[in-house]
């Protein structure tokens, strides 16, 4: 390998580990981000996005765990979401050019800790206790967001490396313009087993449907 291809090979594992598969170690990166990286004729091929929201996924549902105090992930994505839907918690906005970062339009200060801190949450906890169907953008990227962007119409697994999540659009209907109905049975693994050996879980979806995606 060149010098000028492990430089950039480096720099996108960086990137990457850094921002969107980002884990709670603080200063260390998962190494299967590198795998991708080897053959840089196909990174642009990859759908990064989706891998990212995959990861994301698996991370929000062990935050939900019991014991468990953070949180990892691509956080700036999941943030955005929450200013997009939520407009109880937006910062304030400015104007930005067509093509720039939608996020990057949101202006958020850095609050100090201790007793503010505390008192804060115990504020928005009660925000998020109180809130109702009217206090949610259910369509900020229009109502014809689905017809837009077809893929966000998929129904079915995503994955990144050993992650795979389910995907269901039916779920929330109404973020993209339409009546919401009574969703169908989510969708759980064909099968989940733990070998004695190991200290992780092998999971399998139904087909191949967990290769999909993944590459653009």
């Amino acid at each position: 390998m060149k010098i000028r291809d492990l430089e950039v090979q480096t720099y996108l594992f960086v990137l990457l580990g850094s921002t969107l598969f980002v884990d709670k170690s603080r200063d260390r990166l998962r190494p299967a981000i590198n795998v991708f990286l080897k053959d840089q004729r196909r990174v642009a091929g990859y759908a990064w996005g989706a891998a990212a929201l995959t990861y994301l996924y698996r991370q929000l549902g062990m935050a939900t765990r019991v014991g468990s105090k953070s949180i990892c992930g691509c956080l700036t994505l999941l943030q955005a979401w929450i200013y997009e839907y939520f407009p109880l918690f937006r910062p304030s906005q400015i104007l930005q050019a067509p093509d720039a970062p939608r996020a990057s339009s949101w202006v958020c200060h850095r609050f100090a800790g201790g007793d503010d801190a505390r008192q804060r949450l115990v504020r928005y906890r009660q925000m998020l206790d109180e809130m109702s169907g009217e206090d949610v953008s259910w369509t900020p990227y229009g109502r014809d967001a689905g017809t837009e962007v077809l893929r966000s119409l998929y129904t079915g697994v995503i994955r990144f490396a050993d992650v795979a999540e389910g995907y269901d659009h039916a779920r929330c209907r109404r973020q993209f313009g339409y009546r919401q109905t009574i969703p169908h049975t989510m969708m759980v693994p064909k099968d989940v087993y733990r070998p004695a050996s190991c200290s992780t879980y092998i999971v399998f979806w139904e087909g191949n449907s967990a290769n999909q995606y993944w590459e653009s």
